[in-house]
């Protein structure tokens, strides 16, 4: 199946402006147009699109996504960089946890407050 780009925005969340500047940047060099030159957007293209999704959502900079996508690292690089990325997200779950249990005090302090 394939969407156009206001459909592929709407299953992704990213903006339009965000799937041409992705385009543009090589992130994103093989989308598809049809002869009116409309983008077309195929599932593998949402697919690598959630990946690169998580890659930012994650603290993956541009550049680093760049150069994972086009190609340009070797096997080994690749399984390197998302091996570092892994770490990253490690350390913010253990950062996100710590919040967690610093708002669990301080809810079960202003609950015991309000008992008294």
């Amino acid at each position: 199946m394939s969407y156009t780009i206001g459909q592929a925005s709407e299953k992704t969340g990213l903006s339009i402006h965000t799937l041409r500047y992705y385009e543009r940047e090589g992130i994103m060099p093989n989308v598809n147009r049809n002869e009116s030159g409309i983008r077309l957007y195929e599932t593998k293209d949402l697919e690598a699109l959630e990946f690169i999704c998580c890659l930012r959502a994650t603290g993956m900079t541009i550049s680093d996504i760049k150069q994972f996508v086009r190609g340009s690292t070797t096997i080994d690089q690749r399984i390197e960089m998302l091996e570092k990325q892994q770490e990253n997200v490690k350390s913010q779950v253990e950062q996100f946890m710590s919040y967690q249990v610093m708002i669990n005090r301080k809810i079960d302090l202003y609950r015991k407050m309000r008992q008294t």
